[in-house]
């Protein structure tokens, strides 16, 4: 019994980072490059490797070829790092000194 809700939360925490790593992967591929330039971060080729490797990372963990929430949680925090910290650096950039909303 332990065991089998050992298995779904682990799951659970696995398809958690897949979703927050396929969220990065989509957000840095729609930012334009130059945004991570003026933003002082990486490049976008660096990021999109990042979260693409957090998802593989992540859905390897789903589907069982790695066992255990070490992966899950590796994918977790490569996601979480460009969310928290990239994201909110080139989410602004064109957006600065013109009268669009957007």
């Amino acid at each position: 019994m332990i065991a089998l809700i050992q298995f779904y939360v682990f799951q659970l925490l696995g398809f958690s980072a897949m979703a927050l790593a396929l969220w990065a992967l989509i957000d840095a591929a729609i930012r334009p490059s130059q945004a991570f330039v003026s933003a002082d971060k990486r490049t976008k080729v660096f990021w999109l490797a990042m979260s693409g490797g957090a998802a593989l990372l992540a859905w390897l963990a789903v589907v069982g070829a790695f066992s255990g929430l070490l992966f899950s949680l590796i994918a977790g925090v490569m996601a979480g790092v460009y969310l928290a910290d990239v994201r909110p650096a080139v989410r602004d950039y064109g957006s600065r000194g013109g009268s669009s909303p957007w």
